[in-house]
């Protein structure tokens, strides 16, 4: 995980937004991708890969928000996010 700290500098907090904005982003689509790919793949994913497949959506999902959440906190003073 790259180092994301607040150091209270404006030019610094956006830089650490945006990346936090695109990494979220990220991993929205490949959370997205994931149910693509069972929906696409239909009855012919074993259970094994559909039980793998939702997990992978699920840690997609979980770093996606802890992105959100870590742009959140930044803010947590003002209501800029």
């Amino acid at each position: 995980m790259n180092d994301r700290t607040n150091t209270g500098k404006p030019v610094d907090t956006l830089k650490a937004d945006a990346s936090d904005t695109i990494d979220e982003a990220k991993n929205r689509v490949a959370a997205t991708g994931e149910r693509a790919k069972r929906t696409i793949a239909g009855g012919s994913m074993n259970p094994a890969e559909q039980i793998g497949s939702h997990l992978k959506e699920a840690g997609h999902d979980l770093k996606a928000g802890l992105d959100k959440a870590s742009r959140e906190l930044r803010h947590e003073d003002d209501d800029t996010v």
